[in-house]
Protein backbone atom coordinates (compact mmCIF):
# COMPACT_ATOMS: atom_id res chain seq x y z
CA UNK A 1 0.00 0.00 0.00
CA UNK A 2 1.53 3.34 -1.03
CA UNK A 3 1.78 6.10 1.60
CA UNK A 4 -0.99 8.70 1.66
CA UNK A 5 1.36 11.52 0.65
CA UNK A 6 1.82 9.63 -2.63
CA UNK A 7 -1.64 8.11 -3.05
CA UNK A 8 -3.61 11.34 -2.56
CA UNK A 9 -1.87 13.52 -5.20
CA UNK A 10 -1.68 10.63 -7.69
CA UNK A 11 -5.42 9.98 -7.21
CA UNK A 12 -6.09 13.68 -7.73
CA UNK A 13 -4.08 13.69 -10.96
CA UNK A 14 -5.92 10.56 -12.17
CA UNK A 15 -9.24 12.35 -11.65
CA UNK A 16 -7.89 15.32 -13.61
CA UNK A 17 -7.01 13.03 -16.50
CA UNK A 18 -10.66 11.94 -16.75
CA UNK A 19 -11.31 15.39 -18.27
CA UNK A 20 -9.40 14.57 -21.47
CA UNK A 21 -11.22 16.39 -24.30
CA UNK A 22 -9.82 13.93 -26.86
CA UNK A 23 -11.22 10.70 -25.42
CA UNK A 24 -14.52 12.24 -24.32
CA UNK A 25 -15.00 14.03 -27.64
CA UNK A 26 -14.30 10.93 -29.71
CA UNK A 27 -16.58 8.83 -27.46
CA UNK A 28 -19.44 11.30 -27.91
CA UNK A 29 -18.87 11.32 -31.68
CA UNK A 30 -18.98 7.50 -31.84
CA UNK A 31 -22.13 7.29 -29.72
CA UNK A 32 -23.90 9.88 -31.89
CA UNK A 33 -23.15 8.24 -35.25
CA UNK A 34 -26.42 6.35 -35.08
CA UNK A 35 -24.64 3.02 -35.58
CA UNK A 36 -25.93 0.24 -33.33
CA UNK A 37 -22.67 -1.71 -33.10
CA UNK A 38 -20.52 0.87 -31.32
CA UNK A 39 -19.29 -1.24 -28.40
CA UNK A 40 -16.46 -3.07 -30.18
CA UNK A 41 -14.89 -0.05 -31.95
CA UNK A 42 -15.33 2.22 -28.93
CA UNK A 43 -13.79 -0.21 -26.46
CA UNK A 44 -11.02 -1.02 -28.95
CA UNK A 45 -10.21 2.69 -28.98
CA UNK A 46 -10.37 3.09 -25.19
CA UNK A 47 -8.34 -0.07 -24.56
CA UNK A 48 -5.68 1.12 -27.02
CA UNK A 49 -5.43 4.50 -25.28
CA UNK A 50 -5.20 2.87 -21.84
CA UNK A 51 -2.59 0.30 -22.93
CA UNK A 52 -0.57 3.00 -24.72
CA UNK A 53 -0.40 5.20 -21.62
CA UNK A 54 0.22 2.24 -19.31
CA UNK A 55 3.16 1.13 -21.48
CA UNK A 56 4.47 4.70 -21.61
CA UNK A 57 4.17 4.95 -17.84
CA UNK A 58 6.08 1.70 -17.30
CA UNK A 59 8.86 2.84 -19.63
CA UNK A 60 9.12 6.18 -17.85
CA UNK A 61 9.03 4.61 -14.39
CA UNK A 62 11.78 2.13 -15.26
CA UNK A 63 13.81 4.79 -17.03
CA UNK A 64 13.47 7.26 -14.18
CA UNK A 65 14.33 4.53 -11.67
CA UNK A 66 17.55 3.64 -13.47
CA UNK A 67 18.43 7.32 -13.78
CA UNK A 68 17.85 8.03 -10.12
CA UNK A 69 19.90 4.98 -9.06
CA UNK A 70 22.73 6.20 -11.28
CA UNK A 71 22.55 9.61 -9.63
CA UNK A 72 22.80 8.05 -6.15
CA UNK A 73 19.55 8.82 -4.46
CA UNK A 74 18.48 11.93 -6.33
CA UNK A 75 14.87 10.82 -5.76
CA UNK A 76 15.25 11.80 -2.10
CA UNK A 77 17.27 14.92 -2.80
CA UNK A 78 15.96 18.48 -2.39
CA UNK A 79 17.46 19.12 -5.84
CA UNK A 80 14.65 17.13 -7.43
CA UNK A 81 12.21 18.97 -5.20
CA UNK A 82 13.37 22.27 -6.68
CA UNK A 83 13.00 20.83 -10.18
CA UNK A 84 9.39 19.91 -9.36
CA UNK A 85 8.82 23.36 -7.83
CA UNK A 86 10.01 25.03 -11.04
CA UNK A 87 8.00 22.59 -13.19
CA UNK A 88 4.83 23.05 -11.14
CA UNK A 89 5.17 26.84 -11.13
CA UNK A 90 5.74 26.77 -14.89
CA UNK A 91 2.61 24.69 -15.41
CA UNK A 92 0.59 27.14 -13.29
CA UNK A 93 1.97 30.07 -15.28
CA UNK A 94 1.21 28.36 -18.59
CA UNK A 95 -2.35 27.60 -17.46
CA UNK A 96 -2.89 31.28 -16.62
CA UNK A 97 -1.62 32.67 -19.92
CA UNK A 98 -2.29 29.91 -22.47
CA UNK A 99 -4.65 30.75 -25.36
CA UNK A 100 -8.16 29.43 -24.75
CA UNK A 101 -9.59 29.45 -28.27
CA UNK A 102 -11.49 26.38 -29.42
CA UNK A 103 -9.60 23.52 -31.01
CA UNK A 104 -11.15 21.15 -33.51
CA UNK A 105 -11.43 17.62 -32.22
CA UNK A 106 -10.05 14.69 -34.22
CA UNK A 107 -12.81 12.36 -35.36
CA UNK A 108 -12.59 8.81 -36.67
CA UNK A 109 -12.97 8.46 -40.41
CA UNK A 110 -14.60 5.04 -39.89
CA UNK A 111 -15.84 2.93 -36.99
CA UNK A 112 -13.99 -0.26 -37.91
CA UNK A 113 -12.09 -1.88 -35.07
CA UNK A 114 -8.75 -1.53 -36.86
CA UNK A 115 -9.40 2.13 -37.61
CA UNK A 116 -10.31 2.81 -33.97
CA UNK A 117 -7.16 1.06 -32.72
CA UNK A 118 -5.16 3.26 -35.09
CA UNK A 119 -6.99 6.31 -33.75
CA UNK A 120 -6.15 5.22 -30.19
CA UNK A 121 -2.46 5.01 -31.07
CA UNK A 122 -2.66 8.40 -32.79
CA UNK A 123 -4.32 9.88 -29.71
CA UNK A 124 -1.54 8.56 -27.52
CA UNK A 125 1.20 9.83 -29.83
CA UNK A 126 -0.35 13.27 -30.33
CA UNK A 127 -1.62 13.85 -26.79
CA UNK A 128 1.14 11.99 -24.91
CA UNK A 129 3.51 14.93 -25.06
CA UNK A 130 0.99 17.14 -23.26
CA UNK A 131 -0.17 14.56 -20.69
CA UNK A 132 1.15 16.71 -17.86
CA UNK A 133 -1.02 15.22 -15.08
CA UNK A 134 0.25 11.75 -16.02
CA UNK A 135 3.87 12.91 -16.05
CA UNK A 136 3.31 14.60 -12.70
CA UNK A 137 1.91 11.36 -11.23
CA UNK A 138 4.88 9.39 -12.56
CA UNK A 139 7.25 11.93 -11.06
CA UNK A 140 5.58 11.66 -7.67
CA UNK A 141 5.65 7.85 -7.73
CA UNK A 142 9.28 7.87 -8.81
CA UNK A 143 10.42 10.20 -6.04
CA UNK A 144 8.61 7.97 -3.53
CA UNK A 145 10.84 5.06 -4.61
CA UNK A 146 7.90 2.64 -4.75
CA UNK A 147 8.57 -1.05 -5.47
CA UNK A 148 7.41 -2.48 -8.79
CA UNK A 149 4.68 -4.49 -7.06
CA UNK A 150 3.15 -1.19 -5.89
CA UNK A 151 3.57 1.21 -8.80
CA UNK A 152 2.46 -1.24 -11.54
CA UNK A 153 -1.04 -1.66 -10.02
CA UNK A 154 -1.15 2.10 -9.38
CA UNK A 155 -0.44 2.80 -13.05
CA UNK A 156 -3.06 0.23 -14.11
CA UNK A 157 -5.72 1.77 -11.87
CA UNK A 158 -4.71 5.28 -13.00
CA UNK A 159 -5.32 4.37 -16.64
CA UNK A 160 -8.58 2.62 -15.83
CA UNK A 161 -9.80 5.75 -14.06
CA UNK A 162 -8.66 7.85 -17.03
CA UNK A 163 -11.02 6.04 -19.45
CA UNK A 164 -13.85 5.60 -16.93
CA UNK A 165 -15.96 8.63 -18.08
CA UNK A 166 -16.22 7.32 -21.69
CA UNK A 167 -17.24 3.91 -20.31
CA UNK A 168 -19.93 5.56 -18.17
CA UNK A 169 -21.12 7.55 -21.20
CA UNK A 170 -21.45 4.31 -23.17
CA UNK A 171 -23.41 2.63 -20.38
CA UNK A 172 -25.73 5.65 -20.11
CA UNK A 173 -26.24 5.55 -23.88
CA UNK A 174 -27.13 1.87 -23.72
CA UNK A 175 -29.52 2.49 -20.85
CA UNK A 176 -31.35 5.57 -22.15
CA UNK A 177 -30.81 5.27 -25.92
CA UNK A 178 -32.18 8.08 -28.08
CA UNK A 179 -33.60 9.89 -25.05
CA UNK A 180 -30.04 10.85 -24.18
CA UNK A 181 -29.11 12.07 -27.67
CA UNK A 182 -30.02 15.79 -27.22
CA UNK A 183 -27.91 15.97 -24.06
CA UNK A 184 -25.00 14.15 -25.70
CA UNK A 185 -25.18 16.58 -28.61
CA UNK A 186 -24.94 19.52 -26.20
CA UNK A 187 -22.02 17.89 -24.38
CA UNK A 188 -20.19 17.26 -27.64
CA UNK A 189 -20.62 20.88 -28.71
CA UNK A 190 -19.42 22.07 -25.34
CA UNK A 191 -16.36 19.78 -25.37
CA UNK A 192 -15.41 20.90 -28.87
CA UNK A 193 -15.84 24.60 -28.09
CA UNK A 194 -14.11 24.68 -24.71
CA UNK A 195 -11.41 22.01 -24.95
CA UNK A 196 -8.57 24.54 -24.61
CA UNK A 197 -10.15 26.14 -21.55
CA UNK A 198 -10.65 22.73 -19.94
CA UNK A 199 -7.03 21.84 -20.71
CA UNK A 200 -5.96 25.05 -18.97
CA UNK A 201 -7.74 24.01 -15.79
CA UNK A 202 -6.23 20.52 -15.97
CA UNK A 203 -2.70 21.87 -16.43
CA UNK A 204 -3.16 24.44 -13.69
CA UNK A 205 -4.41 21.97 -11.06
CA UNK A 206 -1.75 19.44 -12.07
CA UNK A 207 0.86 22.17 -11.71
CA UNK A 208 -0.36 22.90 -8.19
CA UNK A 209 -0.09 19.23 -7.19
CA UNK A 210 3.41 18.90 -8.65
CA UNK A 211 4.46 22.18 -6.99
CA UNK A 212 3.02 21.02 -3.66
CA UNK A 213 5.00 17.77 -3.80
CA UNK A 214 8.16 19.63 -4.80
CA UNK A 215 7.81 22.02 -1.87
CA UNK A 216 7.42 19.04 0.44
CA UNK A 217 10.61 17.46 -0.96
CA UNK A 218 12.65 20.65 -0.54
CA UNK A 219 11.47 21.16 3.03
CA UNK A 220 11.40 24.94 2.53
CA UNK A 221 8.32 25.29 4.73
CA UNK A 222 9.81 23.42 7.68
CA UNK A 223 9.97 25.61 10.72
CA UNK A 224 7.58 28.19 9.26
CA UNK A 225 4.50 26.69 10.91
CA UNK A 226 2.92 26.07 7.49
CA UNK A 227 1.81 22.52 6.74
CA UNK A 228 0.98 21.04 3.36
CA UNK A 229 -0.94 18.13 4.82
CA UNK A 230 -4.22 20.00 4.65
CA UNK A 231 -3.85 21.08 1.02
Amino acid sequence: MPPLDVLVPVAGLALLDTLSPATIGITLYVLLTGTHAVARPLFAYLATVAVFYFTLGCVLMLGFGVLFQALEGLADSPVLGWVMVVLGAGMLGYALFMPTGSRRQRRPAALGTTAMIGLGVATGLLEGGTALPYFGAIGIMTTADLPVAVWVPMLAVYNLVMVLPPILLYLAHRLFGERLRPRLERWRTKVESSSREAMGWVIGIAGFLVLRHGVWLTGILEGTGISLSGL
